[in-house]
């Protein structure tokens, strides 16, 4: 995947990395993968999804759906994620911002993305995984013609995640 992922962003005109710093590009960087951050959640439904305003690094803010809360335990604490869609989406595709200790020192200042594309439609009480070598960091981390979501303080979570993408 880590493979693929520096391909398009060396050589796909859709590529965030500028035109003129491809040549120079050697790939994205990335924690080494740690099975410690595949992490068992249980999801809880909201049968009536709340509306989210996120704010966005550039231009006007961006509404989303509140769908899921996935509740988890990482390093023996409690913690809660919530996972969002567009209100005109369709699928069941899940986007999951966030920001940890890491955000602005080892990862993008503005946070980063997981999403995740359950088989089925999730139901209260449902196990799932979280899987924190999948995370990223959106386009904005590499241009800023990209205007990106800004994780809401819900998804701030107060310990530092050292898997998936970071800076150089």
């Amino acid at each position: 995947m880590r493979d693929e992922k520096d391909a398009f962003f060396a050589e796909h005109p859709q590529s965030p990395i500028p035109p003129a710093e491809r040549d120079g590009f050697e790939g994205l960087s990335y924690f080494d993968p740690d099975p410690t951050y595949r992490i068992g959640a249980t999801a809880r439904v909201h049968d009536r999804p709340d509306p989210v305003e996120m704010e966005t690094t550039s231009g006007p803010n961006v509404r989303y759906l509140r769908v899921v809360t996935f509740e988890f335990e990482l390093r023996g604490d409690d913690r809660t994620l919530a996972a969002y869609r567009q209100e005109e989406a369709e699928g069941r595709t899940l986007f999951v911002p966030f920001r940890d200790k890491t955000t602005g020192q080892e990862t993008y200042r503005g946070g980063r993305y997981m999403e995740f594309e359950p088989e089925r439609d999730l139901g209260d009480g449902d196990e799932t995984v979280l899987d924190f070598n999948l995370a990223y960091q959106p386009f904005c981390a590499y241009s800023d013609t990209f205007s990106c979501p800004l994780p809401p303080e819900e998804n701030w979570l107060e310990a530092a995640i050292r898997a998936g993408e970071r800076t150089g």
